[in-house]
């Protein structure tokens, strides 16, 4: 009997992956490459989603910084790059919505 993959299974894996190592996540969006620094992954009605701070975008000041959250639906060719990063100082592990579900987050230790 065959089972049916789940398709977001490897993409999934390579965030959780990059949230416990704290490892950059190179992906495209949009046609865009975008540089990711994964702080949380949750579910949003079965959909995947993480939430990235973009730390090569072009931010006005330090305060300014956020999280951005993106349905993994969305990224591609996602790679689990050498590069670490330190979580923002501002992270509070809060989700986008009542009804999210956390699935994996990164430690501020």
């Amino acid at each position: 009997m065959t089972q049916n993959a789940d398709p977001a299974a490897p993409v999934a894996r390579k965030f959780i992956e990059a949230i416990a190592l704290k490892r950059l996540i190179v992906a495209q969006y949009n046609g865009a490459e975008m540089h990711l620094a994964p702080h949380q992954l949750f579910s949003r009605h079965g959909d995947l989603y993480v939430s990235a701070f973009n730390p090569h975008k072009n931010w006005r000041s330090l305060e300014e910084r956020r999280l951005g959250h993106f349905k993994l639906d969305g990224l591609s060719n996602v790679v689990v790059t050498e590069e670490a990063f330190e979580p923002l100082p501002t992270y509070d592990s809060s989700l986008p919505r009542e009804s999210d579900e956390q699935l994996f987050e990164v430690s501020a230790a």
